[in-house]
């Protein structure tokens, strides 16, 4: 068993009766979240899916992270495939009783899992020149995304953990926002799927950060506000998923 499926009683609803496909480790990540127009969201929806929202109110965060020990159950690392950094841009929205995220983006080092992950999970990833540099506690992070075709979308930040680790109360903002165990996706035709995941509750740092260069947002034709975002890091956490499944 993997070790994360020994802690279960934090899920909101059962694991999925199947095996789990793909784990992976997810390291040196910062949740950066911005409170914005529930309109904004609804708009870039497919039918199915609603925007999920704390007190009324929507948010899109941008997370920067690293993936590793990307691999399919039973298999080794692959030098090349398993470790790359990895950008997000997503928002959080509901069908058929069960929250998640969706993805407006996400940015990817690695050319061979953004086209897998586009065939095989319908998720919008895009090519890009990423690194992702860790001095002490803090991160030095930077992406360009260079997919043909696509949207220029650039970011330059560091950040770093500024508290001890906790854990989010259910109920919370934070919890709101970070604990999500599965993901909603689209084909071309509209159909809209659900991958699930699994974790054990994320253990989670406030975090502070200077963000240099940030136009990911452009994409959707919005500037985020000038307010400072909320900001949550965390240093590690292993992770299983499920392959996706047609919803609706």
């Amino acid at each position: 068993m993997h070790p994360s499926l020994h802690s279960l009683a934090h899920r909101p609803y059962p694991l999925p009766d199947r095996p789990w496909v793909m784990q992976m480790r997810w390291l040196n990540l910062c949740f950066m979240h911005w409170e914005v127009p529930v309109e904004l969201i609804s708009s870039f929806l497919p039918q199915g899916l609603e925007p999920d929202l704390y007190e009324g109110k929507a948010y899109i965060g941008l997370v920067p992270f690293e993936m590793r020990d990307v691999k399919p159950r039973f298999s080794p690392s692959v030098e090349g495939l398993s470790h790359f950094v990895e950008l997000n841009v997503r928002t959080y929205v509901t069908a058929e009783g069960k929250a998640g995220v969706w993805f407006f983006s996400l940015d990817a080092a690695n050319r061979l899992a953004v086209r897998l992950a586009r065939a095989s999970f319908f998720l919008p990833y895009f090519d890009a020149q990423m690194s992702c540099m860790v001095l002490g506690e803090r991160i030095y992070y930077q992406s360009k995304r260079t997919h043909k075709g696509a949207k220029a979308a650039h970011f330059v930040a560091q950040y770093e953990p500024d508290s001890d680790i906790y854990l989010s109360q259910q109920g919370s903002l934070e919890h709101f926002l970070t604990e999500r165990y599965c993901l909603y996706s689209a084909d071309k035709q509209g159909q809209v799927y659900r991958g699930e995941i699994h974790h054990e509750p994320w253990p989670l740092q406030k975090a502070k950060a200077q963000i240099s260069v940030n136009t990911l947002t452009e994409q959707l034709d919005y500037t985020l506000p000038d307010t400072a975002p909320l900001l949550h890091f965390a240093k590690a956490i292993s992770v299983v998923a499920w392959l996706p499944q047609k919803i609706g």
